[in-house]
């Protein structure tokens, strides 16, 4: 895995966004109110974006500093770039 990330770290919060969309899925499969589902889908979204970010952290960090520092400078942000703009798209 990538230097720039805490691999346990994220696997244990994607984990627990698969049991928050288990959840989801009983809530629906129980009739539960639409209100109580959206909150919950509020939750989960949330929990994503605070993985991207913590994901798009390290990188900035580590690869895209590294990148800099070895003359490649455009290449980087360029690619950079490609993923703030996918990246904006969970909002």
């Amino acid at each position: 895995m990538l230097q720039c990330i805490d691999e346990k770290d994220i696997v244990r919060r994607l984990r627990r966004i698969e049991g928050q969309v288990r959840g989801l899925v009983r809530m629906v499969e129980e009739d539960k109110p639409c209100e109580d589902i959206l909150i919950q889908i509020g939750s989960v979204k949330a929990a994503l974006h605070k993985v991207g970010q913590y994901i798009l952290e390290g990188h900035l960090h580590h690869c895209v500093l590294d990148g800099i520092r070895q003359g490649n400078g455009e290449e980087v942000l360029d690619r950079l770039s490609g993923a703030l703009e996918q990246f904006s798209r969970l909002v």
